[in-house]
């Protein structure tokens, strides 16, 4: 059965040429899928992939379009935060019956939609990974679970518990804001890039005091990568500061979580995979 994905840009742009590399692989590999980029994934406006406005209509099309079965954020970088709650309001019962996948800056729209019970948010490799070296592995991972695969799962998913995934810089912006879902119950897996560590610390010691008082069932530690380099070592791995900031709130550490922003970027369906 032919299944319709949308592609929107709800933080930063896109280029045609990507987006050609990522519909020559699905063309190639999955037939059964059909990917529809939207004109506004080119847009450019500063940072963004278009001013707020443009970047709100083209997520609210793309979710309230019954011609698509998913909704598939291009890329991160900033600027979904800035759309979220207007498009809350907007979006119409067609949007309950989608899935959502994305990460990273992306992470801030599948918090509002989890908060909201509206359709299946699912953190997953973007098209915008094709950029990288060997990231059309990425890219496929998704690719296949948009086409019923599960392959690409993270592995210690085992169904026993609610699960989410999130940058986690973009997890401490959520946190204290309408868009931070309850979590209570839930292991958090987190993950970060290119920030220093001390900057970890700093984003750990937020986070765990606030995911201590939702009362979480535990937090899994993905990868930290590409960490620049500071005028002096932190004098701690990022997971002797998890296990810290665990022990200070008592949320238990559960280990690792093949989660990242890389190629290696597993699959994690918010709630019971």
């Amino acid at each position: 059965m032919t299944k319709s994905i949308a592609i929107c840009a709800p933080s930063t742009p896109f280029t045609r040429d990507d987006a050609a590399r990522v519909l020559a692989l699905a063309e190639a590999e999955f037939p059964e899928l059909r990917l529809h980029f939207h004109d506004q994934c080119f847009a450019s406006e500063g940072h963004f992939a278009g001013p707020d406005a443009l970047r709100l209509s083209a997520f609210v099309e793309c979710a309230n379009d019954t011609a698509f079965d998913a909704v598939w954020f291009v890329r991160g970088g900033y600027g979904a935060n800035r759309i979220a709650m207007d498009a809350l309001a907007r979006l119409s019962p067609v949007a309950h019956d989608k899935e959502y996948l994305g990460y990273s800056d992306g992470g801030t729209l599948l918090a509002m939609l989890y908060r909201a019970r509206i359709g299946r948010p699912v953190h997953a490799p973007m098209p915008g990974d094709i950029r990288r070296t060997g990231g059309e592995a990425a890219v496929r991972r998704s690719l296949d679970w948009l086409a019923g695969g599960r392959a690409g799962l993270e592995p210690t998913l085992d169904g026993t518990q609610p699960v989410v995934a999130f940058n986690l810089m973009t997890l401490a912006m959520l946190c204290g804001t309408p868009l931070m879902p309850d979590l209570s119950g839930h292991v958090v897996m987190v993950e970060e890039v290119a920030e220093y560590h001390y900057a970890v610390d700093r984003l750990l010691f937020h986070v765990t005091g606030n995911l201590a008082r939702i009362g979480i069932a535990g937090l899994r530690l993905g990868r930290v990568s590409d960490v620049p380099e500071n005028d002096r070592p932190f004098g701690a791995g990022v997971e002797d500061m998890v296990r810290h900031w665990c022990g200070h709130t008592g949320i238990p550490y559960l280990g690792t979580a093949d989660i990242g922003h890389d190629v290696d970027n597993r699959i994690v369906p918010f709630g019971l995979a």
